[in-house]
This record gives C-alpha cells, structure tokens and sequence, in this order.
C-alpha cells in the first residue's frame, strides 16, 4: 500500500513546494511534485545525531539498556530519528558492558550506534570527561571492544597528540570505525597528521579544543581547512556564537557541517542537578556546566539541545532550509556510514520524515514508514 505525505518537501538539492513523498512499508518509493496539494507543513529528512549523551532524563554513559532505549525514544519526539549512543571517559569494564547492553539496541534499529568519546582525550582540553579515567589509547583496548561490538561501534573521539593515537586511528579506520579529533591540544601539524592517518570527523569543532591563533592554528584550523573532515557543530547559542556558527557552516559548506546536540541527560527537563559521567552538573536557563564547590560557573558540560532546536538556530543564524536540513541529516548519516539507509527523502532509503509548521516546531514524526504518536 502507497502512503503520501504531501507539503513542501525539501530534499537535498532543494524545495518542492508542492510535493509529495511517497513510500511503502518502511521504504521511500518517490518524490516529486504534487500540484493539487496544497498543505503549508514542511517535510524534511528525520534528524541523524552522530553525538548525544542521554535525553529525557535517561542517559547513554551508564550501560543501561533500558535508560538507552528511553534516552533515544525522547529524541525521537524531537524530530531525531537516528543517533549514536555517545559514551563518555570510562573504565574500560564500563565501555565493555555498554557495548555489549547495546549491541542489541543497534540491531533491533532503536540505535544507530556507538560513538565512544573518549577516554583517549587530552588532559587540559577534557572539559567536562572525568580526569580520572583518561588514559592513551590502547590498541589492545580497542581491538577487544570493536570485536565485542561486532559492527555497532560507529566512531570513537581521541587527541591526535597522544603516544599512539596515530595507530589508534589507522586501526580503526581499517576497521571500518570512524576516527574523530576531540578534546585535543593538538598543533596544526598534529592534526594534519590524525587526518592523514584516516581521521574523518572533528568532535564539536572549537569545543574542547586549541583555540586557534593566527601563528599557531591549531587543530581547529586544520579541521576546517580539510576537505574530507566533516566538523560537528553545536547549534545552541551557548557553545558556539551564532556568527561563529554561521562562520564555520559557511566555510566548510553544507557537505562538510553536521548540527549536533552533545545533549545529556537533563535534555527535555527541569533546571536543577544532574550528574555526567560520574560528575555533577547543574542545568540552569539552558547551559550545563560542571558543579564547583563555591557555587561559581564550572566548565559547561554538554547540553540540553534538541536537534529541532538545533535546525531552528541554524536557520535563524542565516542558512537555508535545504542546507540546515543537510547539516541535520544528510551530511551526520553520510560522515559515520549511514548515508545509504538514512539522512535524506530519496527513493530507496527509510521513510523517516519530520513534519515541520512554520515556525519550524515539529507536528509530525515518522520513522520507518510508522508515525508516532
């Protein structure tokens, strides 16, 4: 049976605005115009999140199956269709019973993977990672965990200028995971040399990072500056400046920006306490930081972004529909393998959708050719 979904319709390369999506089952089939119709709503690609943390008040960085599949069912009223469970800095038993709790999660579709940020990341650039549990890559480590993921590890974030991240990466990417920069005090040479060895992603570009200087660039100038690096960004106004963002989307273009929402836990609630990674956090009007002792401002630490939201700032800092819905979906689905199943309205890849009014607030969401409701 043929369902359509009928509206303006926006597409990689474009608007249709008076179109239609046809699909059957969980499938796709067409899209093209629909002169008769004549429903404002626009349709876009269901969100792809490469990096999330929890959401709803469940969290991915405990191992706990049942928080996982609630933390991505919150998401998913968000427009959010596909997502990596992102880990944080832990033991390694840890990440071994996440990765075996959610192994299961990422067959059944519930996950679209396993993002492990850290513990391979620079002390002084760690932010909000528990220090306690930073270590150098192992490759013994990593060669145990990926077996034990059989496939459902989709990208791991490290610091290029460890003592042997450099063969961290090679080994990855001959495993078919992506290597990501992050939470690095990398040089520029450094970072060129993590990205010659295969690295493909850059971790909430500017974030947990060198700044950059104009005789010393850094890492972040090295991750803009490549073409085959595709840089996380954190559309919240709270971890990038709205003309930053417009900045870095601008220069490495729509095929090369992935929207993020590095959200934890306390996305979707209450101002109040909350915990990260074995840290305590404060969420207040918006921004997470770290819990200090006197009470002052801490380190901020992730945050209670959406990806609607997410779509919503990038279009208010100037991009267009078709481009921040590239950012969203196309762009995240492509940079950790996923680009042939998801990310954009085309024949052949899941009917996930997002019905959006005109203010952009999500109305409707479909994923695999089912709406929730």
């Amino acid at each position: 049976m043929t369902v359509r979904v009928s509206g303006k319709v926006v597409t990689p390369t474009g608007v249709i605005q008076q179109g239609c999506v046809e699909l059957v089952d969980d499938r796709i089939t067409a899209v093209a115009e629909y002169p008769s119709i004549r429903d404002g709503h626009w349709i876009v690609p269901g969100f792809v999140d490469i990096h999330t943390h929890g959401g709803g008040g469940h969290t991915f960085t405990t191992g706990d199956a049942d928080a996982a599949r609630q933390a991505a069912e919150f998401h998913l009223t968000h427009g959010t269709t596909t997502l990596l469970a992102s880990l944080v800095s832990s033991p390694y038993e840890l990440m071994r019973r996440a990765t075996a709790a959610y192994a299961p999660l990422v067959e059944a579709g519930v996950l679209g993977g396993i993002h492990y940020e850290g513990p391979y990341l620079s002390g002084v650039r760690c932010g909000a990672q528990n220090p306690a549990y930073l270590r150098d890559p192992s490759i013994d480590e990593l060669t145990e965990l990926l077996a034990l993921g059989e496939g459902t590890v989709r990208m791991v974030t490290l610091a290029p200028e460890l003592p042997g991240a450099l063969d961290a990466i090679k080994l990855l990417v001959s495993r078919g995971v992506v290597a990501a920069v992050g939470h690095t005090d990398a040089t520029y040479e450094q970072t060129m040399a993590a990205i010659g060895a295969g690295a493909t992603v850059a971790t909430h570009l500017f974030n947990g990072m060198r700044g950059p200087h104009h005789r010393e660039p850094g890492p972040v100038f090295a991750l803009l500056g490549s073409a085959n690096v595709v840089c996380e960004l954190i559309a919240d106004g709270v971890h990038l400046h709205d003309g930053t963002l417009a900045f870095a989307a601008g220069t490495a273009g729509p095929d090369r920006a992935a929207l993020i929402t590095d959200a934890m836990a306390a996305a979707g609630m209450p101002d109040g306490e909350y915990e990260l990674g074995g840290l305590p956090v404060v969420v207040a009007d918006g921004t997470v930081r770290l819990a200090t002792a006197d009470g002052t401002p801490g380190t901020i630490a992730g945050s209670v972004l959406t990806m609607d939201a997410a779509l919503r700032r990038a279009v208010a800092a100037g991009m267009s529909m078709v481009d921040a819905c590239r950012m969203a979906a196309t762009t995240p689905a492509r940079a950790v393998g996923l680009g042939e199943r998801v990310g954009a309205l085309q024949p052949g890849l899941r009917a996930d959708l997002v019905v959006l009014d005109d203010d952009l607030n999500v109305v409707r969401v479909m994923r695999a050719g089912v709406w929730l409701d």
